[in-house]
């Protein structure tokens, strides 16, 4: 399986349109993130996490032949903007299947009422076939994928556990009995925000918490603001076995 990191940033992305912070203004390619996505591979398949407003620019630099589905992990704009540039794909494939909570799909329907409408539809809108999910796990193309429940503030967020990799992002806080569905994992992805608590993300040191009590082989964190710091700079006061993730990174396993 082949995991390749879309987009590692905040909803701002980095840099922050305007802004003089010194990471903004930072030459280093790591230091420079889209909105957070992950493309997740194995033989054939392809599969995408997230479809934010950077989309377009995502999909040229990885450049994937098709995509089998988009999972929805929420339904905020960060995540679910990218939409309409679904459409190349369905002009070459027909419909896009997608996987999100009824919530996150009614939200969908509202903002893209073209791309749902079922009557008198405009012949150049993108075409999805909704598939609904619960907190149970579901099959695609023959691999089980396991939701993982967490909230972002008060708002449920699904993470996803492909085999022994796990995704989650946008979280804040996670039930045990969600924590026990991540046991055994070889690679962990986790959102750490920044160093400064936050009211809805996990920030640097909570992330790293959750790693000790999960205990993943390696984990790899992601959704970064640029008030994190530099990249190099944050990965030196890093344990061992965790990494922070960067726009085009491919991992493994």
């Amino acid at each position: 399986m082949k995991i390749t990191f879309l987009g590692t940033g905040t909803s701002q992305g980095i840099p922050v349109i305007g802004s003089t912070h010194p990471v903004c203004l930072s030459n280093n390619p790591k230091d420079k993130r889209l909105r957070v996505s992950i493309m997740v591979q194995w033989d054939d398949n392809t599969f995408v996490v997230d479809c934010g407003p950077d989309f377009r620019q995502q999909m040229l630099r990885a450049n994937p032949e098709k995509i089998d589905a988009i999972l929805f992990t929420h339904e905020h704009a960060d995540h679910t903007a990218g939409i309409d540039d679904i459409r190349p794909f369905c002009y070459r494939q027909g419909e896009m299947p997608i996987y999100a909570h009824q919530r996150v799909i009614e939200q969908l329907k509202i903002r893209f009422e073209y791309v749902f409408a079922t009557k008198n539809r405009y012949p150049g809108a993108p075409k999805v076939k909704i598939n609904q999910i619960t907190n149970e796990a579901f099959s695609i193309n023959n691999k089980q994928i396991i939701p993982i429940e967490g909230f972002h503030y008060k708002l449920q967020v699904f993470g996803f556990r492909f085999d022994r990799f796990a995704y989650l992002t946008d979280i804040k806080t996670i039930a045990e009995a969600e924590i026990d569905k991540l046991k055994n994992l070889d690679v962990l992805v986790i959102n750490a925000l920044r160093e400064e608590s936050h009211i809805s993300h996990l920030n640097l040191e909570e992330a790293l918490q959750l790693v000790n009590v999960i205990k993943p082989k390696r984990a790899y964190f992601t959704h970064i603001s640029h008030l994190l710091g530099f990249h190099d700079e944050v990965q030196q006061k890093l344990p061992n076995n965790v990494f922070l993730a960067y726009d085009q990174l491919e991992i493994t396993i």
